[in-house]
């Protein structure tokens, strides 16, 4: 969930002095728009790591906007009177009237990962705050509210530099608490925490914007072009029913860097490591496809990248590992079977629980005894095997 985050995002100076102006232009002008013509709240949720720049990106958001259509709130510890009301009570109290934009630090989000990390709750009562917090988003979502969550990473070696530049300076020194060197020494714990929720509470109405917080130009362009595409893509909407989904695309980031162009693809491996590893992998798959669990389990492995980079080995590598009963090799089709191909072993998936491994479209049934031969219809057809049918499914497919 934070591997893009972790990478080094920089913008530079002149890149970032050309491009400030517009987009506090077109941030104060979709602002107005909103006021004037919006029938919609705009929510931004702001969370993440101590350090990455949370409240310095909201100070400029007031500056870039106008503050007076802004509506800012704090959360830390409930308080006596809050504790007496339903958990949520308080952040409904929170939220922005249409028009609006609310911006809610420490929210619904902070407190749950916190509680886990010192183990003040179990893991089930985790995963009830998180159904909770979605239910709660979900609402929000289908009552019309534009939200925008933004997580704030650093790596830890990031986090202890910037604690500790700001605590050996003078005027920033008060900012550092010893409760931040106390979570800071449970990083590990809080970042494994984050991603379980950030990657469960993630959906299309409510999606997470991971922002890299350790350049200030990156983080800041980051977050004012997400709001400014965001509310313009929803007051671009005509008035219709309710629309499950008006949340635009991620934007990608603004200095192009993704986790696939920073991938280092020259990786040597003598062939003594790579047997051992191969064998080490291989067995734990073999191993793991005959769990009794994995009876009520469905897989689809897919495989995407540039020709000849090596997926059909890696299907090999796969199926050498697996009991041919529990999935079907590529096989030539005729030009009707292989319309139906992607959509048999998805079929298959979910009605026979026969396995398959497909190359592209070319998809095709197998058992433990016998090929089932296509149906004139074009229907996928189903496995005749009673083991391949008490197996699970798995599907991999490669274009």
């Amino acid at each position: 969930m934070f591997d893009s985050a972790d990478l080094d995002h920089k913008i530079d100076k002149l890149t970032y002095k050309h491009e400030v102006p517009h987009l506090r232009e077109a941030l104060l002008n979709v602002q107005y728009d909103l006021k004037q013509h919006g029938k919609f709240p705009v929510l931004i949720v702001i969370a993440g790591v101590e350090g990455a720049g949370k409240s310095e990106t909201v100070n400029l958001l007031h500056e870039w906007m106008d503050p007076r259509f802004i509506q800012t709130w704090a959360f830390d510890s409930p308080t006596e009177e809050e504790r007496l009301h339903p958990r949520m009570w308080r952040y409904w109290r929170a939220l922005p009237p249409k028009g609006k934009v609310g911006i809610l630090f420490g929210a619904w989000h902070t407190e749950p990962v916190i509680s886990r990390v010192f183990k003040k709750i179990s893991t089930s009562a985790f995963e009830k705050r998180i159904a909770e917090i979605m239910r709660f988003e979900q609402m929000l979502a289908d009552e019309g509210t534009l939200i925008l969550k933004f997580w704030f990473h650093l790596t830890k070696k990031q986090q202890k530099k910037r604690l500790s530049t700001l605590e050996n300076d003078p005027k920033t020194r008060w900012r550092v608490t010893k409760r931040d060197w106390k979570y800071f020494e449970k990083f590990d714990s809080f970042e494994k925490t984050a991603v379980q929720l950030t990657r469960q509470t993630s959906t299309g109405e409510a999606p997470w914007v991971v922002v890299a917080g350790a350049n200030e130009a990156y983080r800041n362009l980051t977050v004012g072009r997400t709001i400014l595409a965001a509310v313009r893509e929803r007051l671009g909407d005509k008035p219709s029913g309710n629309q499950p989904d008006k949340t635009p695309p991620l934007l990608p980031p603004v200095d192009h860097l993704t986790v696939l162009r920073a991938l280092d693809l020259d990786q040597p491996m003598t062939e003594q490591q790579y047997g051992e590893a191969l064998e080490k992998w291989q067995g734990r798959l073999s191993l793991l496809s005959r769990d009794r669990k994995f009876k009520k389990s469905g897989v689809v492995a897919v495989f995407e990248g540039n020709d000849a980079a090596g997926k059909g080995g890696a299907i090999r590598r796969i199926t050498q590992a697996l009991d041919a009963r529990r999935y079907t090799g590529p096989r030539k089709k005729s030009a009707r079977s292989l319309i139906y191909g992607a959509s048999g072993a998805a079929s298959r998936a979910s009605v026979a629980s026969a396995s398959s491994i497909a190359r592209g479209t070319a998809a095709s049934s197998s058992s433990a005894s016998k090929v089932s031969a296509p149906r004139p219809t074009g229907c996928a057809p189903t496995a005749r095997s009673t083991t391949s049918s008490a197996s699970s499914s798995s599907t991999a497919s490669s274009s």
